[in-house]
């Protein structure tokens, strides 16, 4: 194939110049990466794609005929309503276990640092310490930071179990709406409990009442909001320091030619965070000298990245579409991975150059990885040994082989919901005076993955843009976030793209459009920060002009974050199509019934266009709801959307 025809095809599959130059050199060499996959997979399962097929006992696999010509209910009688109910329940439990799970490890560390058994962290946030405490019912005062510690770990430990009649962090929630998850019966009690229960009604002959399983699946992702993910950020606070805005780097020009590459890779900032300590130490940095190398570099990936970026202000490589991509570079030593959104395939991928793959989380191994488990209370000791070994891959690296294709851009991170309120002067009443004086007009949180079958970043980065050129303030985490740094819309000038009155307000505090508030387990800060608004209001969070996206969500973690964003109130548009259309009757409930029930919704809307269309009428209708300026959008198809009815070229209509 020739090269003109090759960067056809690469900018067909991301907009990002570094990722189009690895793609060339990928298809050139013969290196296997995601994309490739993708078009040996089709065509995909019709029947899965709509949420169809059920495997969930051995009386099948069974599949439901859309057309209604084949057969229209399983082997045990299950129609298309209790498939495509149990598939999606199943789904929200996978991805609110995941970070749940990533909040207890980070809980069980905390607790073991206060019981002076994690020996190399600290409590780097003891102010953030003491109100969590003290929110939660602990005595602090007179107490050490130790002390007060291990009683909040117990506390929270106890948020995994079934003792609790809701979390601890519940009672952030506004009152008016924590009235309406009671009267739903979707209070969450416990993380655990919530996850296991709903993995018992999807089992065959237990729950086979579409709407009773999907209200519980809404219960599951606020056991993950509002519990499990919110653990994770508040300790990961407390342990590594609360994010405040920093400047650094993305895209694959953060890498060195002249240095020891490790890219941290994954979701967990205990490993990433001593392994950054690691590769400073003089005796390390030493060794990398003697080896010809002039120092060592760490950067990010995915969002252990999201979460060095922000507290450390560690360079940014990619996103998730990049993992493979970095490797092509030929300039990596070591790729370290804890778990979540690590494709096997970069063991493969690795074979073709000097790079080592270090797995690391014994719940995570990866076959033809090297394995280091990671245990918490030999931090510092399996950092060193692990930042070592990628030294000593630096000897084996083939120069001639190194490409880095791009020159680094500036991005700016570290926006906490603590950071945010810090900048208005510690009350949320500028952000509150800015909207209802209409020069906000709304905040819109764009959150999630990237997914192959779509352009790579091109929804996020279009989306984004136009929002904030209609006076919508945009809030990133994830991998949204690395693909608005790369485009330049995180940086405090960036506020030249938003309309007259964002830039304004950009410009009076420095800050950009656009704001990076963490990792995908950061969106418990997007609720906690739209709790305090409509506090701050007396209102629900349902009456508040505000908006989620999830353009090219990919994973079940996207799937649990949208459940317990829309059942906080905040309707969310999705850009890629949930394996839910088998079943009218779940589409007519999700993106219309809840709005009756919790105030929010889900929509489909692929077109970035058309989503930015929908949620500025949105926003609009929630501003006239409050009393607020409202202006007229004056376009062809800007006349509001029927209630509960997704609009768009994606959608169920």
């Amino acid at each position: 194939m020739s090269g003109t025809n090759m960067n056809g095809r690469s900018r067909r599959l991301t907009i990002n110049e570094d990722a189009q130059a690895m793609i060339d050199i990928a298809q050139r060499e013969g290196i296997e990466t995601v994309w490739d996959r993708l078009a040996a997979q089709q065509p995909q399962c019709g029947y899965c794609a709509l949420g169809l097929s059920c495997r969930n006992c051995a009386m099948g696999p069974c599949r439901i005929d859309p057309f209604g010509e084949g057969p229209q209910k399983g082997v045990c009688g299950a129609d298309a309503d209790v498939i495509v109910a149990r598939n999606l329940g199943r789904t929200i439990a996978g991805g609110s276990s995941s970070h749940s799970d990533h909040g207890r490890d980070i809980l069980e560390t905390f607790s073991s640092l206060t019981h002076g058994e994690a020996t190399c962290y600290q409590i780097a946030d003891e102010e953030k310490l003491r109100r969590l405490a003290a929110e939660v019912g602990v005595a602090t005062e007179g107490r050490t930071a130790e002390d007060v510690g291990a009683d909040l770990a117990d506390i929270l430990l106890e948020d995994y179990g079934t003792r609790r009649g809701s979390l601890s962090f519940v009672g952030r929630v506004p009152e008016v709406r924590r009235a309406k998850w009671d009267s739903l019966g979707i209070t969450p009690r416990g993380v655990d409990r919530e996850n296991v229960e709903m993995l018992h009604r999807t089992h065959m002959g237990v729950d086979n009442d579409y709407v009773n399983t999907l209200l519980h699946a809404l219960r599951t992702g606020l056991s993950d909001g509002w519990g499990g993910s919110m653990i994770a950020t508040e300790l990961s606070d407390v342990m590594f320091g609360t994010p405040t805005p920093v400047t650094s780097e993305v895209n694959l020009g953060v890498l060195r030619t002249d240095q020891v590459n490790i890219a941290m890779h994954g979701h967990n900032p205990m490993l990433s965070d001593v392994v950054v300590a690691a590769a400073q130490d003089p005796e390390l940095v030493e060794l990398a000298r003697s080896l010809g190398a002039t120092g060592i570099n760490v950067v990010g990936l995915c969002c252990t990245g999201n979460e060095l970026l922000m507290r450390r202000g560690v360079p940014m490589a990619g996103n998730h579409l990049m993992q493979e991509l970095v490797l092509i570079t030929g300039a990596l030593e070591a790729m370290v991975v804890d778990y979540q959104c690590i494709m096997p395939s970069i063991v493969d991928v690795a074979k073709c150059y000097h790079t080592k793959i270090i797995s690391t989380s014994d719940k995570a191994k990866f076959t033809g990885a090297t394995h280091v488990s990671f245990d918490p209370k030999r931090g510092a000791e399996i950092a060193h040994r692990i930042v070592r070994m990628a030294i000593e891959a630096y000897p084996d690296r083939n120069h001639d082989r190194v490409r880095i294709p791009t020159k680094p851009v500036r991005m700016m991170g570290g926006f906490s919901v603590e950071a945010i309120l810090g900048a208005l002067g510690g009350t949320p009443k500028p952000l509150v005076d800015a909207i209802a004086a209409g020069t906000i007009r709304g905040a819109v949180a764009v959150v999630g993955c990237n997914n192959p079958k779509l352009p790579q970043d091109l929804e996020h980065i279009e989306l984004t843009r136009r929002l904030i050129e209609n006076d919508i303030l945009v809030l990133v985490t994830g991998c949204a976030a690395v693909a608005n740094g790369k485009a330049g819309q995180m940086l405090p000038e960036a506020a030249a793209m938003a309309g007259p009155g964002l830039r304004s307000v950009c410009e009076a505090l420095g800050i950009p459009p656009v704001l990076h508030m963490g990792s995908c387990v950061d969106n418990s800060r997007v609720v906690a920060l739209a709790a305090v608004l409509a506090d701050f209001l007396g209102v629900d969070i349902d009456q508040l002009p505000l908006a989620g996206a999830a353009p090219e969500w990919y994973s079940e973690k996207a799937v649990a974050i949208g459940s317990y964003v829309v059942a906080s109130g905040i309707t969310t548009v999705l850009g890629v199509q949930p394996a839910i259309f088998g079943s009218p009757h779940v589409v007519d409930l999700l993106a219309g019934g809840l709005d009756d029930v919790v105030g929010a919704k889900f929509v489909v809307e692929p077109d970035p266009a058309e989503a930015a269309l929908w949620i500025r009428r949105h926003i609009e209708t929630k501003r006239r709801g409050l009393g607020l300026p409202f202006v007229e959008i004056e376009t062809a198809s800007a006349t509001e959307p029927a209630a509960g009815v997704p609009v768009g070229t994606g959608s169920a209509t």
